[in-house]
């Protein structure tokens, strides 16, 4: 038992080293913060053992270390770390409300579209036909497929003429 003792207050800092190794693998698997604590607690008490401090000292440094980290360090940084995740929207949650370009005519079950520079297979939100070329906006996104509708009312109102159809006068 003696040489046991004698062997952790020569090589002590080893003990803590593995500790402070084997935490840290363990928080790359749970990712919640509360071994990385432990983990500083154990690299502050290798600290300890490097500068000889008695193996009792050790081991309060490691406790009041990871306690305060625990405490004090890991709300902050769960804080920080969840912070605007609500906020922020995905790749897919941005596309919404693009506007896009129909490359082929869209239907309710078939079409392409190109947004932002991505081309995309797309389907009519109303069902209605949409022919190429037409200005769209996107609905939503269902899988690989973009939902679309017009970007201005069917039947064109506010382009047409007196008589429903581009008379060519009113220059849009």
């Amino acid at each position: 038992m003696q040489e046991v003792y004698e062997w952790l207050v020569a090589y002590g800092w080893v003990v803590w080293l593995v500790l402070f190794l084997g935490l840290a693998a363990i928080e790359t698997l749970t990712l919640d913060l509360f071994f990385a604590m432990l983990s500083a607690g154990a690299l502050a008490a290798m600290l300890a053992a490097i500068l000889s401090a008695p193996l009792f000292l050790q081991v309060v440094v490691f406790s009041v270390v990871a306690l305060l980290m625990i405490v004090l360090v890991r709300p902050v940084a769960l804080k920080h770390l969840n912070m605007g995740t609500r906020d922020q929207r995905s790749n897919i949650d941005r596309l919404i409300g693009e506007a896009a370009v129909t490359l082929e005519p869209v239907g309710s079950r078939t079409g392409t579209v190109k947004i932002g520079g991505d081309t995309w297979t797309a389907r009519s939100g109303d069902g209605s036909l949409l022919p190429a070329g037409e200005q769209v906006s996107v609905t939503r996104i269902e899988g690989a497929t973009a939902v679309v509708e017009p970007l201005r009312p069917a039947g064109g109102s506010e382009a047409a003429g007196p008589f429903g159809q581009d008379d060519g006068l009113t220059g849009r």
